[in-house]
């Protein structure tokens, strides 16, 4: 299920440059680590269905076998410095695409900072747009936590669990009576990402607020309603941004600075490039996302500037 990790360029090559490299586009591996292969510049995580099926054409094999070919790519992410324990994994939305992920681990933090491999990319799909989510691609069988996370995805159970060297498998199989949305009285899961009106008590005339205000009027709060979106800029101008997660379990929900950390990973950048970053959160919420987004940020970036704004919604 994890192994030591090979560098970005090496996986490729691996993969076959006459396949696997055709979403790198021309350049292919010509160049540094940052042209325009995956971890690059043009690349945040997604291959397209197109290029999936131009992969299919040219390889000769199923989506299926795509998908676990290319978890060696997807470990090339992983941040792993408590355990050493590298994951990776690739989900398919149900419109084809597919989305690469990875461990993150937050030195010094608790272990409830840790971004699971399926759930970084499953964050992924999230925040594309994705309708669902049909299948995910991991070295080893999902841990409890994954199990339960993939379920507000779908909690229908129908997703697809494929890993290298045995039979697919259907996430209700691995998760019987599942704990799920209805539970609590919900007849849906987290896909397909609705939008919540926030409006903001005071002005969004800067492009990194407004960057987090869009995040969080994306954001999957049904259980707290305590919608909440981070975006992040680096010292190389690039934004990234993530949603607030939820789970109706709640232990498994993902921090919206969570998924911006995945974000910046699989763009091909690092966390200590991190220099300001703007929390949206509502001013009556139950909960909030400033104590653990300070706590993250003073491990992985303790220069970076950190600004909170509050606003309402009408939900």
């Amino acid at each position: 299920m994890s192994q030591r990790p090979i560098g970005r360029r090496t996986a490729l090559a691996l993969m076959g440059a006459s396949g696997y490299c055709l979403y790198a586009r021309p350049s292919g591996l010509t160049g540094g680590e940052h042209t325009n292969i995956p971890g690059g510049a043009d690349f945040s995580g997604r291959i397209p269905a197109a290029d999936v099926a131009r992969l299919q054409q040219t390889e000769g094999k199923t989506v299926e076998q795509i998908m676990t070919d290319l978890l060696p790519l997807a470990r090339t992410f992983s941040r792993p410095p408590i355990s050493d324990f590298h994951v990776g994994a690739v989900v398919r939305s149900t419109n084809g695409d597919l989305f690469v992920g990875a461990n993150i681990e937050i030195p010094g933090q608790p272990l409830g900072c840790s971004v699971h491999a399926e759930q970084a990319a499953s964050s992924q799909a999230y925040m594309s747009g994705a309708a669902g989510i049909d299948a995910v691609a991991v070295g080893g069988a999902p841990c409890g936590h994954c199990r339960q996370f993939l379920n507000e995805m779908a909690p229908d159970g129908s997703i697809r669990v494929l890993v290298p060297g045995r039979e697919p498998m259907r996430l209700e199989s691995l998760l019987p009576y599942a704990f799920g949305p209805s539970a609590l009285g919900f007849t849906r899961g987290a896909l397909p990402v609705r939008s919540v009106n926030i409006v903001l008590k005071g002005t969004a005339d800067d492009s990194l607020t407004r960057a987090a205000l869009s995040a969080a009027c994306r954001s999957y709060a049904p259980y707290s309603k305590a919608h909440s979106g981070v975006a992040v800029r680096l010292t190389n101008g690039d934004v990234n941004s993530g949603p607030y997660i939820e789970n109706v379990a709640f232990n498994p929900s993902l921090s919206p600075l969570q998924v911006a950390l995945v974000s910046v990973v699989v763009s091909g950048n690092e966390f200590h490039q991190i220099e300001d970053v703007a929390l949206v959160e509502l001013d009556t919420a139950v909960i909030s996302q400033v104590s653990m987004t300070e706590a993250v940020l003073r491990s992985v970036c303790p220069k970076a500037r950190l600004r909170r704004v509050v606003g309402h919604a009408d939900l």
